[in-house]
């Protein structure tokens, strides 16, 4: 916690925010289940990134996660005990693509420096969230991971935008199709990551990085950021509304049936193309 930081009413004990010199640190709260997501939470998290970039007291954003993990990324158990209906499906790709732009695509959109503070997993929607980010710090000990061909999903949170414009379009296949642990080592070396430090040192080095950002001139980072999103010439908005209805299409196949059961049930999972 940055020394002097008061804490912030979110709204949900599933998320933690601070403030103090300008940078306002959140921390995704639900270690029992490895900080996955919750609609209480995302809505919570929504929330204080919408305060954030209002905010003339917020100078930088930090996101990490408390416990061991980042995030785990969806809650698999919660779907495999309450699958969406048809019926339902409609509303749920409107409440999600209102919750990834609110979310992923504030902390990408916005006119403010954001930094994620990889102590842990990030996996699936969770390394979605990370990669939103404008830079990364990882503990040596941390893994990131795609996950979502194991449970028969297509992605959301924005992961196949960030992973192809920071590891280009071939990484981004390989590490979709055939999801692998990815070390920070090797997270580093592909620029999915800024930085990699020890362990029990992130949270000082983090905070040391968010004191540099916060202190430096918001006008010339915000047209920064803005130079960088021309540069990059991509319709996030477009991309991830069309991205939802393709994740959430994947909510009603058997394959994603099969593989949350397997998730459930600690086995492998086989998959039918269905």
């Amino acid at each position: 916690m940055i020394a002097g930081a008061e804490h912030r009413n979110t709204g949900s004990p599933e998320l933690l925010s601070t403030l103090g010199r300008g940078i306002l640190t959140i921390t995704l709260n639900r270690p029992e289940s490895r900080n996955a997501m919750s609609d209480a939470m995302l809505e919570a998290l929504a929330r204080e990134l919408a305060f954030a970039e209002e905010s003339p007291d917020v100078r930088c954003v930090v996101l990490q996660g408390s416990g061991s993990a980042f995030c785990a990324g969806g809650d698999v158990k919660a779907m495999n005990s309450a699958p969406p209906s048809p019926s339902a499906m409609p509303e749920r790709v409107r409440y999600q693509q209102t919750i990834q732009r609110a979310t992923s695509g504030r902390l990408a959109a916005m006119a403010k420096p954001t930094l994620a503070s990889i102590n842990g997993p990030a996996a699936g929607a969770g390394l979605g969230l990370a990669l939103a980010c404008d830079l990364r710090i990882m503990a040596r000990s941390a893994i990131l991971l795609t996950a979502f061909a194991r449970v028969g999903l297509s992605g959301d949170f924005g992961v196949g935008f960030f992973l192809s414009r920071l590891a280009g379009a071939g990484r981004a296949r390989e590490f979709m199709f055939l999801p692998e642990k990815l070390t920070a080592g090797r997270a580093h070396e592909i620029g999915l990551v800024n930085w990699v430090c020890e362990d029990e040192v992130i949270a000082d080095r983090a905070a040391d990085i968010a004191s540099r950002l916060a202190t430096s001139p918001p006008t010339a980072l915000r047209y920064m950021k803005e130079n960088f999103a021309d540069a990059e010439a991509g319709d996030l908005g477009a991309y991830m509304d069309a991205e939802t209805v393709r994740h959430l299409h994947c909510t009603t196949t058997a394959d994603h049936r099969e593989g949350v059961a397997a998730f459930a049930e600690r086995r492998a999972p086989q998959f039918g193309g269905n």
